[in-house]
């Protein structure tokens, strides 16, 4: 599973804004100049996170961008969900979608709710309050980066060939 770089964006976009967290007024051009995203995509993705109620906007002075919630209060999901719609691994789930080859004989199928509920329990445990601080050096949660000698210990596949911390094919 891969995340369009829509959603990514998203995702970058909204902890910008949580690091402001009410500091300045903020605006598109500035979290794309902050973020590095485009200019007109950032505008694309804060008129869709607002369409979600994820970000609201204000005009005039004093006015622009802010979390329409506090940042512990949205997660993973909701940003995903804002850009690419419902969480879901294979299309044979939507309602209506009939364009599967297997339809009608495939026995997994029923089971592909649960699936994608798992998938998006996941990512709705993951706060916008967390992805905006940064990881302590050792990981913190996830585990951080993984060192040159993680796999010293795992047995070769081919014992004829000297590993030196690698993964072999």
């Amino acid at each position: 599973m891969r995340l369009s770089n829509l959603a990514d964006y998203a995702v970058v976009l909204m902890s910008a804004a949580a690091r402001q967290c009410g500091s300045v007024a903020l605006s598109a051009g500035m979290l794309a100049e902050q973020t590095g995203i485009p200019g007109p995509t950032a505008q694309k993705l804060v008129s869709q996170l607002a369409r979600a109620g994820l970000l609201v906007a204000s005009r005039g002075s004093g006015g622009g961008i802010r979390l329409a919630r506090p940042a512990a209060a949205i997660n993973v999901a909701d940003i995903i969900e804002a850009v690419e719609g419902p969480i879901a691994l294979t299309a044979c789930v939507a309602e209506g979608r009939h364009d599967c080859s297997l339809e009608g004989s495939c026995k997994v199928q029923p089971h592909w709710g649960v699936v994608n509920g798992a998938v998006r329990g996941a990512l709705a445990e993951i706060s916008l309050a967390s992805l905006s601080k940064p990881l302590p050096p050792a990981g913190g949660v996830w585990g951080g980066p993984v060192s040159d000698n993680s796999f010293a210990n795992i047995p070769s596949p081919n014992p004829s060939r000297k590993r030196e911390g690698r993964i072999e094919a």
